[in-house]
């Protein structure tokens, strides 16, 4: 069932329909590094978050990216795809590939200098070959679907939350739908300006949630989120979801991974919402990769 209004989906979820169901949180990761020197100025069009006057120190980048890795480790196996010059976003693998069990999703972006990313041979032979997984390739369809940059998955439950934008538009949102199958997609309208759900929103392994509500064209939308995940959510004002608060991740049941710029950014009320949700905090320097407009969550790909 896709949603696409408050409303609906209020009526639509009850715990007793959408009950624990699955794993909350993936069995391993893979990130792909940084290779390029520059920013993609494509990308720039619609993520405000970039600022291409900005020069990206490309072995910094690596050594922090490579840091991530090590300290993601804690949680889930990790694996490191190297990095294509071509390809400047391509250390945000997420909003290209995706997992559910057994399938390996490829997502159709916006922009050429990202379509690119789904062509490679790699990474999709690694899930057809290595892992035995069917692939459902969206890559080359008319409709944008960025995946989980656009799409904030409640795995435990399978319910979706997609945010429409520049990158990711209705059609997109179905086929994310039946690609992950999920029972519920909760479809909305992100504020003017904003270009991935992500950025605006964590879903904490079935928890509890970190929400901007000024990233949301329709307030009355997080306002219907909390009330589904009983209150207990971490609002952030409009900084601290600049310094990428809502762009973390849950990769195992005890712990929310976040930007050092982010963690700081936090306040004690944020701290409590997520400690009390049962999560420490861990955080990483990502200052240099955060100027591709992305941050932490945005680095890592789910294996389901």
């Amino acid at each position: 069932m896709l949603v696409t209004n408050p409303t609906d989906f209020l009526a639509a979820f009850s715990p007793e329909r959408f009950p624990v169901r699955a794993e909350a949180t993936a069995r391993a990761a893979f990130l792909i590094g940084p290779a390029a020197s520059t920013l993609a100025a494509q990308s720039a069009q619609d993520n405000r978050y970039m600022d291409l006057s900005q020069t990206i120190d490309p072995s910094l980048a690596l050594i922090q990216h490579a840091e991530l890795a090590r300290r993601l480790r804690a949680d889930v196996p990790i694996i490191t795809f190297p990095g294509e010059p071509e390809c400047p976003d391509g250390m945000f693998p997420n909003n290209v590939f995706a997992t559910a069990p057994g399938r390996l999703i490829i997502g159709r972006m916006r922009h050429a200098v990202r379509q690119r990313e789904a062509l490679r041979t790699d990474v999709r032979g690694f899930f057809r070959d290595t892992l035995g997984y069917r692939t459902i390739d969206l890559s080359a369809e008319s409709f944008v679907a960025e995946l989980t940059g656009s799409l904030v998955i409640d795995h435990a439950r399978g319910i979706g939350y997609c945010g429409l934008s520049e990158r990711c538009d209705l059609a997109g949102a179905q086929a994310m739908h039946d690609a992950f199958g999920l029972e519920l997609t909760f479809c909305f309208e992100l504020a003017a300006g904003e270009y991935h759900t992500n950025v605006v929103m964590t879903h904490l392994a079935g928890r509890a949630a970190i929400l901007a509500a000024d990233g949301f064209k329709d307030p009355a939308v997080p306002e219907a989120i909390a009330q589904v995940l009983g209150g207990r959510v971490a609002w952030l004002n409009s900084a601290q979801k600049n310094a990428f608060c809502g762009n973390a991740i849950t990769l195992g049941p005890e712990r929310v991974w976040m930007s050092e710029r982010a963690a700081q950014a936090l306040d004690p009320t944020h701290r409590t919402v997520i400690e009390r949700s049962g999560f420490a905090i861990a955080d990483v320097a990502l200052g240099e990769i955060e100027k591709a407009g992305g941050s932490l969550r945005c680095c890592v790909a789910e294996i389901f």
